[in-house]
């Protein structure tokens, strides 16, 4: 039984996600989406669909993206 990075929720079922160098054990896809999720460089919510990256800044929105331009 694995321990959960975000939460510390000891769980049988718990998995581990790979992002680049970095890994992280967690007991639910929100925990993991919570830790490794890129943040919205104007809302800073997680941006858990493909978002909008432009020169290497993430936005969730193309709202975000045009605020942060102006």
């Amino acid at each position: 039984m694995a321990t959960c990075d975000v939460c510390g929720n000891e769980y049988a079922n718990s998995f581990t996600v790979t992002q680049g160098a970095v890994t992280g054990t967690f007991d639910s896809f929100e925990c993991a989406i919570h830790a490794m999720a890129p943040r919205c460089a104007h809302c800073r919510c997680a941006v858990i669909g493909h978002g909008i990256e432009s020169a290497g800044v993430v936005h969730c929105c193309e709202h975000c993206a045009r605020h942060a331009a102006a």
